[in-house]
């Protein structure tokens, strides 16, 4: 009976000691703040004293109201150098962007620059390209039809003064790009023309007969004094001379072999007829690689350097002949690009 009674007081004095925890702690809390406020309040006298005979001056305060005011003052120079701080940066930034605005400046001056030297080449290539389609019969000159100003490339050269700046260069590239597109299908014609006159050049003798250009002339068309006679006479081609025997000879143009044969005065001889009334004659030739009646292709091998039949050394004799004329075939181993 008596734990039991024990047991009973103990079970209350557990609250009451926890309540008087609390309320010790929370009346600690408040002589704590008591004692700041009244140090924050205890009276201060400062006294400015001059060094000349002027009167001393002096002020009262509390510490609190001297702690609020150093920590304004405090706070007030933080801010200064914190807003210095963020200006000096800002200020780099600053020179930073202006930089870089003046490099952009100097490419879009040097862009400009550009842009005029294209627009003042398309106007020379117009021109050009005008001039030679009105050469070749072609009745087509190249404007720019679908610009939205005059309507020729010359427009490009007569913008409004105001029009400044970007919107300047944007219509200039504009009526410059419908110019070219302008220019698509006058050049396409012109290639379909060169593409026709390259296969007549193919049809015609038009190349030098040795192989890779080599050689030299050694003899002209027309009057000359023959090597062996000494005579004047009427030469009817031109001789080609290596000074070698065994280099290739070549068909001048596209055609189909009508003669192989061997003759006293030109030896080893190929006569090819081609297009348009051309003949062609290879003579003094050591040995030909065709047969009658072949078809041969431009810059195909039918033979080779030889000195057979009536000659003082190995060279080709070459003739053209138009129908039933002979010709100076000078006059053709020009015309094309030597194969």
């Amino acid at each position: 009976m008596a734990q039991k009674n024990g047991y009973r007081r103990g079970k209350h004095r557990v609250p009451l000691a926890i309540l008087g925890f609390i309320g010790k702690f929370f009346k600690g809390i408040g002589h704590f703040f008591v004692a700041i406020i009244k140090f924050c309040d205890r009276k201060l006298t400062i006294m400015i004293v001059p060094h000349s005979q002027s009167k001393v001056v002096n002020f009262q305060t509390n510490i609190f109201s001297l702690t609020l005011g150093i920590v304004l003052v405090v706070g007030i120079v933080t801010s200064f150098f914190f807003i210095n701080v963020k200006s000096a940066a800002s200020q780099a930034e600053i020179t930073r962007l202006m930089e870089e605005n003046r490099q952009t400046l100097a490419s879009l001056d040097e862009l400009r620059t550009e842009n005029n030297h294209l627009l003042q080449t398309a106007k020379t290539f117009q021109e050009a390209l005008n001039e030679s389609l009105a050469l070749m019969g072609i009745g087509q000159s190249v404007s720019n039809q679908s610009s939205v100003q005059s309507g020729d490339l010359s427009s490009l050269f007569d913008i409004q003064d105001f029009t400044q700046g970007t919107v300047r260069e944007t219509a200039d590239i504009r009526q410059l790009t419908t110019y070219l597109e302008g220019t698509v299908q006058p050049i396409a014609q012109l290639g379909r023309m060169f593409e026709a006159q390259g296969e007549i050049f193919s049809d015609i003798p038009s190349i030098w007969p040795l192989r890779g250009g080599v050689g030299h002339i050694s003899m002209l068309f027309g009057q000359n004094e023959h090597p062996i006679t000494g005579k004047w006479y009427i030469h009817k081609g031109l001789d080609f001379s290596t000074w070698r025997s065994g280099d290739p000879i070549i068909a001048t143009a596209n055609g189909r072999v009508v003669t192989v044969t061997y003759d006293e005065s030109f030896g080893n001889y190929v006569i090819i007829q081609h297009k348009y009334g051309y003949y062609t004659r290879y003579a003094h030739m050591n040995s030909s690689t065709v047969k009658r009646g072949q078809t041969v292709s431009q810059g195909d091998v039918i033979g080779y350097l030889g000195d057979t039949g009536v000659a003082t050394g190995a060279h080709l004799h070459y003739e053209v002949h138009i129908g039933s004329e002979v010709v100076d075939p000078m006059n053709y181993i020009n015309i094309k690009l030597t194969q």
